[in-house]
């Protein structure tokens, strides 16, 4: 298998959706941060010494009403509903969606890398579900990093694998409260997860930069988490 490209551009994403796995669930809101690499390799530093947001960074967040119902606990969860998503005309994910983030991606310098937690079980084939459903494509140079598998093999290679280790959280607010001794704000909403996402990133930037070089997979790879009923819908 062929090494994936260097990527210039990390592009921290998060999904929010109608359900877990087991009911196939559609996209309800997308939020992606974008960030050049030489802002991850030189953070900047507060007065403390923590890393703060970088200044340069492009941001996109959209909500759309999914088609399938949400449940219960995805609604009470992330605060969104089919009821409220229609009461503000959202539209659902579909041509309008697939040329903002291709416009969004090809603002950015490539390869670009897509950053997501817990990205290969959930956000990443939930969306190559829903850009295969429109016949959509993300540019061939495209890698993706998910930072739960990184992060947990970055603390074994580093021999902190402890058992008092291998009993602390590895979810992303479990992670921010470790790095920052905060809670993080806005969770569960995309938006507020990016956030979230971006922040524990940038704590051991140097670390998952590397690792990224090394490990990040080809979007290629990413198989979409099922096939809607309608079977992929091709256009031009």
């Amino acid at each position: 298998m062929s090494k994936a490209p260097r990527a210039e551009t990390f592009v921290f994403l998060d999904l929010e959706a109608t359900g877990l796995p087991s009911v196939d669930p559609e996209i309800a809101e997308i939020s992606l941060f974008a960030v050049h690499r030489s802002l991850l390799e030189n953070p900047e530093l507060d007065e403390s010494g923590a890393p703060v947001l970088p200044r340069v960074l492009d941001k996109l967040t959209l909500c759309m009403s999914p088609e399938r119902p949400f449940t219960t606990r995805a609604s009470e969860i992330t605060g969104l509903s089919n009821e409220g998503l229609a009461r503000c005309r959202k539209a659902g994910f579909d041509d309008a969606v697939v040329r903002t983030l291709q416009g969004f991606l090809s603002r950015q310098e490539g390869p670009v890398c897509l950053v997501a937690h817990n990205g290969f079980d959930y956000d990443f084939p939930l969306l190559c579900m829903e850009l295969q459903r429109l016949g959509a494509h993300l540019p061939g140079d495209t890698v993706c990093l998910d930072t739960l598998p990184a992060l947990r093999g970055l603390d074994r290679a580093h021999s902190h694998g402890t058992r008092a280790q291998g009993s602390k959280g590895y979810s992303l607010g479990s992670l921010f409260r470790r790095y920052f001794q905060a809670e993080p704000s806005a969770a569960h909403s995309a938006e507020g997860d990016v956030h979230t996402l971006l922040m524990v990133f940038l704590h051991r930037a140097a670390e998952l930069l590397a690792w990224a070089d090394e490990q990040a997979l080809s979007w290629a790879h990413v198989e979409p988490m099922y096939v809607p009923p309608d079977g992929p819908s091709l256009k031009s």
